[in-house]
């Protein structure tokens, strides 16, 4: 006759049963040590971020005394009403402007330079991606007025253009709304590239392979299989090249002029020249409110996919 066999306990046969504070001693434990690791970046984020944002907001309160010091006798609002004085409308939207043709700039350049280095790069990615991050080892001023010197009238564009006979008189390139757009595009293009590469370099190209499989051209391909699982990549690299656009204030007055305006610039003359504070740190603190609604928005139809919920 067979006999059935027992199951076997996890547990050894003399082992106590596990307590309930040992169950929660293991969670715990845990808990302390995962607070341990975020600690120091919390506060950083708060000493460097948080902190210097609350001393912003509580300047933009104040007002400033005949010696153009800020004073905190009487907060109030005034400032932020004087930010969204109508008259500043047409400054704010050249700032979005700007910001815009250099994003979709960025894109229409880097997705395809990302593309070739991700795909045909080989052996050779890293340094492909070296020279595309080797601007920032300049500095962004040095580079501006490299820019000045090329797009001025009888810069080195001029002078080529006036060597090949394609012109007899100079161009006026600089200070116009396309030496700004230039200068901006090709300041931030490596933040549109770095992460594009990204995106594209984690995409399986055996589904690229799959569709050409079921007969899609290479156009069908890009539009319904690459272009879909790169959009992260996309929005991620459209949003950390539009932040600091909107924020550029040293491209628009070097190679803009003191005729273009943008709300960046508004600020830097605030705080620099007129010495008005409170109105500077008003109109920051309304351009980063707004900057930070507007990619919170963009964020919403790609939030599964961008943030993972």
């Amino acid at each position: 006759m067979a006999v059935k066999a027992q199951p076997q306990s996890a547990r050894p046969p003399n082992a106590a049963a596990p307590t309930s504070a040992d169950r929660s001693k293991a969670p715990l434990a845990e808990r302390l040590t995962s607070a341990a690791l975020v600690l120091p970046g919390v506060g950083w984020l708060a000493i460097f971020f948080v902190l210097p944002l609350a001393l912003i907001f509580l300047v933009s309160l104040g007002s400033t005394d005949e010696l153009d010091r800020v004073v905190f006798d009487r907060l109030s609002l005034d400032n932020y009403a004087r930010a969204f004085d109508p008259s500043f409308l047409p400054t704010f939207l050249n700032s979005l402007r700007y910001a815009a043709a250099t994003t979709i700039l960025s894109l229409a350049i880097g997705y395809p330079i990302a593309y070739w280095i991700s795909r045909y790069g080989g052996r050779h990615k890293a340094l492909l991606l070296v020279l595309v991050m080797l601007p920032f080892w300049t500095s962004y001023l040095i580079r501006t007025y490299a820019w000045m010197i090329i797009l001025r009238d009888n810069g080195v564009a001029n002078s080529v253009l006036s060597a090949l006979g394609l012109t007899s008189e100079p161009i006026i390139l600089l200070n116009t709304d396309f030496s700004v757009i230039l200068g901006m595009t090709y300041g931030f293009l490596p933040f549109a590239i770095l992460p594009l590469y990204v995106s594209i370099d984690r995409l399986e190209p055996a589904l690229v392979a799959a569709a050409r499989d079921l007969y899609a051209s290479g156009r069908q391909a890009f539009l319904h299989v690459t272009l879909p699982l790169t959009m992260p990549g996309i929005v991620a690299a459209a949003i950390l090249t539009f932040i600091p656009a909107i924020g550029d204030f040293v491209t628009p007055d070097l190679l803009g002029g003191a005729e273009t305006t943008t709300i960046a610039k508004v600020v830097q003359e605030r705080f620099l020249e007129a010495r008005d504070w409170p109105y500077g740190a008003a109109l920051g603190f309304v351009l980063m409110v707004i900057t930070l609604g507007g990619t919170l928005i963009a964020l919403r139809p790609l939030r599964s996919e961008v943030v993972g919920s």
